[in-house]
This record gives structure tokens, sequence and C-alpha cells, in this order.
């Protein structure tokens, strides 16, 4: 995900619970300098961390399905507000309480018989649809 938020131009990776940082030395593996070039910090509770980011006035979008989800492609509103994209746990998703606290719900599309994408992969995909929708002409 560093790659991936590093080459969408994103300015910051807000790590939260259990998920591992640039200290690890399998990210730096994977990340290949990307983890140097990316701001980034670690918070225990990402619920906390969502009601700070929210104060400070930033557009939470969760990726996550669901009856709040929007498709992804066509999203129902945009803004210009600082955005942080949510991406939850591989297995159980965005936390509820973080959900509760996210301005817009996106997902991607299934057409085969899985629901979900790989998280990393699923982050590529919304990271790059959403920075070209910031930036499209009307």
């Amino acid at each position: 995900m560093f790659r991936t938020a590093d080459g969408a131009g994103l300015r910051h990776m807000y790590l939260c619970g259990y998920t591992a940082t640039p200290e690890n030395l399998k990210v730096g593996k994977t990340a290949l300098g990307a983890e140097q070039a990316l701001a980034w910090s670690h918070h225990p509770n990402g619920v906390d961390l969502a009601r700070t980011l929210h104060a400070e006035g930033k557009y939470l979008v969760a990726l996550e399905g669901g009856e709040r989800a929007q498709h992804l492609f066509h999203p129902k509103s945009q803004t210009f507000a600082p955005m942080v994209l949510v991406v939850g746990n591989e297995v159980a998703g965005v936390d509820p309480d973080i959900l509760a606290l996210c301005d817009q719900v996106v997902s991607i599309p299934m057409i085969g018989v899985k629901e979900s994408l790989n998280a990393a992969v699923a982050f590529g995909i919304a990271v790059y649809t959403l920075q070209f929708q910031m930036f499209r002409e009307e």
C-alpha cells in the first residue's frame, strides 16, 4: 500500500491497530523505499484517530460494502476538503464505530462469486479512482 499511496500522490498514511509499520522489515521489502518517501504515523486506536481527523475537517471515505455504500465509480457527492480513505481489516472490514464517523462509504462492484477483494488491491483501485474523480472536469 505504501508504493500505491506514493504513486497516487497521497501525503500521509495513518496506520492503526496491529497494522505493520515500516519498522517491520517486511514492509520495507515490499514498499521498496516508498515508506521513506511518504509520511506515516501509527495510532493504536483507529476510532480515536477517526474522531480527530474528522474534527480537523478531513472528509472520511470508507471503502466498505453495506447499505450506505455508493458505487465507487459513480459517487453521489464530491468535496474539496482533504480526504482520508479508510480501509479496514482484510477479514472484518472497517470497524463499525469508525464507519459511523465516515462522511461517505464507497464500494467496488463485484461481478464474480467473491464479495470482496484483497485490501491492498481494493485500496489501489479506490485511491486512483478517487484521485481522478477529484481532478476531472465536469
